[in-house]
């Protein structure tokens, strides 16, 4: 089954959740249930915590099918979107519970942690759906050190081809720590939680 569902599948989806049909939340579920639990695993590193998201998100989605708007992104994207908030709200209640009771760190250092969780998230999440041949450019490039020209020769394209998929695949990572202004909605993805 392909990653990146075709904005068709999208729209049926939703119209298969709306109608209540149970064996289109078991599809959706087989089709996206890793990549939540693996977001949520991500920013909460509980096991337990990131079952608990798996069930919500999916929970929230046969509940609310409406909320996501397929002219503004992927359902993948949407239910990425939702984890990521989900497990976020999770981890700051957790740390607050936690700052409540012991007086550990400053709400300064708390929101900075749930910032730095929230970034390893997306930017997880941005490395899965990227393109294979973008994802295995960047995999050369980090995991076995090589600089361009081995990646071109290794991946057996030109130099300039190498570059181009490095440059496009680090401009994508960055987007995991740019952050919507103050109050603003970040775009796509629908009503939240």
């Amino acid at each position: 089954m392909p990653k990146d569902a075709p904005p068709r599948w999208d729209r049926r989806m939703q119209q298969r959740l709306a109608r209540g049909e149970a064996a289109a939340l078991g599809e959706l579920y087989d089709r996206f249930a890793s990549l939540v639990h693996s977001l949520a695993h991500r920013v909460l590193s509980d096991d337990d915590a990131a079952d608990q998201i798996t069930r919500e998100v999916f929970g929230y989605v046969w509940e609310n099918p409406d909320a996501y708007d397929p002219k503004l992104g992927s359902m993948r994207s949407w239910v990425a979107k939702l984890t990521q908030r989900q497990a976020v709200q999770r981890l700051r209640q957790a740390e607050a519970s936690t700052y409540a009771e012991n007086g550990g760190c400053s709400t300064e250092e708390l929101e900075l942690k749930v910032r730095r969780a929230s970034a390893a998230a997306r930017a997880d999440y941005i490395v899965t759906s990227m393109p294979a041949p973008l994802r295995a450019a960047l995999e050369l490039a980090y995991f076995q050190r090589r600089d361009y020209r081995q990646a071109a020769a290794d991946l057996s394209i030109t130099e300039d081809e190498a570059r181009r998929r490095l440059r496009l695949g680090l401009q994508l990572l960055s987007s995991a720590t740019t952050r919507p202004p103050e109050g603003a909605a970040p775009p796509g993805y629908g009503r939240a939680l």
